[in-house]
């Protein structure tokens, strides 16, 4: 195990989010709220000592496989969740550590689940540092790294593979570093044009970056309560739903569409499945609620929006899904489970995992009712490899251990089941809203200190896809 290097490596992290602190600050001088240079300076400087300790001297053996990959990207989310919870503490706004780390890995990993009863009696500052954690754990904050720095191949692609979302990881360009550039360099398009967008729709500018940086990182953290509902604006609820879905999308394929290899994006199995999941969810949802609305139009609106803001784990709601049908409330869960797709900024299993288990059962059908059969498990009419394949039974497996062990620990808040489970399923599908107290209109403010530990666990298990975090805390027993 190359310690060094994972040192080496955290601190680079480290450097990148210390000066992403700056930008509150500067939003914190533009509404007047000089107290945020004491919140925000404090563990700005801290960050940055870290990182130049551990950045003043390049390691001679910088080799990184996947251990050392996995290691360093878990130990830098869980260091930087840790030290980016400070501000609200340190500016009293959260005042209690447990209660500001949940917000903050909430944050990084874009599940958008909160404590905050009173969203609006917070600081712009604290408010734009809430919803751009979004935008940087969105994409990754590794990969921004990986972006910026001219770092060697073999390393960066071990790398990415700890922290991309999905059963494989692929390079668009033979240099990884180049594809993180190609990756970021989307992710900042679509984001600053949303904004545009936004502002187009009446949206004031700093709503519109808020908004636009949730929406990028398909967080859901808004500045009011009631979320995207409280512009009561159909332009606005249709520019962020297409964009959610937009940022669940592949982000492989935008490139393929950019080098007009259009073959290549347009044949990709997993992404029709997507968007036929979303034009199924909302078409029946729609025929569902109906009887609520005051026309079919106004439900379409509404199961659109929260089919898109489900599917992609944003968690943005312009509706009460509690007062919903129980069928549109389970459809909806079921829809937290299948997330968007491999290679986005969404959450959730993943789209590609699901149709690969779903392959997978059906091959094993076919076997047992004639074991001469000859079957394979293809994507994109092409044969998946076993160990993707096996990757995908593993995930699923270790996903549903670590979700019924941090059902049993949630339960001793004394919940009901159904809100214990819909928490957990939130937190480790990176969604943002339950059933139940923990709904859109609800939170997580009166959750146990243990608990909020528990579910700010799972929630960086979801984003981190289990193997990072697993890998961190066998590395002692691995390394003997």
């Amino acid at each position: 195990m190359n310690y060094k290097m994972i040192l080496y490596i955290m601190g680079q992290i480290f450097k990148v989010v210390g000066l992403f602190m700056l930008l509150p600050i500067l939003v914190g001088f533009i509404y007047n709220e000089n107290h945020v240079v004491t919140s925000f300076g404090i563990p700005f400087l801290a960050l940055m000592t870290i990182a130049i300790l551990l950045t003043i001297k390049k390691p001679k053996n910088n080799s990184v496989f996947s251990m050392e990959g996995f290691v360093s990207v878990a130990a830098s989310w869980i260091g930087v969740s840790a030290i980016g919870a400070l501000p609200f503490v340190i500016s009293g706004e959260i005042p209690d550590y447990p209660s500001a780390l949940f917000e903050t890995v909430s944050g990084f990993t874009t599940t958008g689940a909160t404590i905050l009863s009173d969203i609006e009696g917070m600081s712009r500052a604290c408010l734009f540092w809430r919803s751009f954690t979004h935008w940087l754990g969105g994409m990754g904050i590794l990969m921004f790294v990986l972006a910026i720095m001219s770092s060697n191949d073999s390393r960066t692609m071990h790398m990415m593979r700890a922290e991309c979302a999905g059963p494989n990881v692929g390079r668009l360009v033979s240099k990884s570093s180049f594809s993180a550039r190609i990756l970021y360099g989307i992710y900042i398009s679509l984001t600053v044009l949303e904004i545009i967008l936004l502002l187009c729709g009446g949206m004031p500018l700093y709503d519109s970056i808020i908004h636009a940086c949730s929406s990028a990182g398909t967080g859901g953290f808004s500045i009011y309560s009631a979320s995207i509902g409280h512009y009561n604006s159909l332009y606005i609820e249709m520019v962020i739903a297409v964009f959610i879905i937009l940022f669940g999308v592949n982000f492989n394929l935008y490139y393929y569409l950019i080098i007009r290899k259009f073959s290549l994006a347009f044949k990709n199995e997993e992404v029709r499945v997507y968007f036929g999941i979303i034009i199924a969810a909302t078409a029946v949802i729609t025929l569902n609620i109906t009887s609520l609305y005051e026309s079919a139009g106004a439900a379409l609106r509404h199961s659109f929006f929260m089919v898109a803001s489900t599917i992609t784990s944003t968690g943005f709601a312009t509706a009460d899904i509690t007062q919903w049908p129980v069928f549109s409330q389970t459809l909806l869960l079921l829809l937290m489970f299948v997330g968007s797709c491999a290679g986005s900024t969404g959450g959730g299993m993943k789209v590609s995992r699901i149709l690969i288990l779903f392959k997978t059962g059906v091959k094993e059908l076919k076997y047992i009712a004639n074991p001469r059969a000859v079957a394979t498990v293809k994507m994109d009419g092409k044969p998946v490899e076993k160990t993707v394949v096996r990757g995908a039974a593993s995930y699923f497996i270790l996903f549903m251990l670590i979700m019924a062990i941090s059902l049993l620990l949630i339960s001793l808040d004394n919940y009901t089941i159904e809100e214990s489970a819909s928490a957990v399923i939130t937190c480790m599908n990176n969604i943002g809203f339950g059933v139940g107290r923990f709904g859109p209109n609800g939170g997580f403010s009166d959750v146990s200190a243990f608990s909020k530990i528990v579910l700010s666990f799972d929630m960086l298990i979801g984003r981190l896809e289990i193997y990072p975090l697993i890998m961190l805390f066998s590395v002692k027993k691995s390394s003997v």
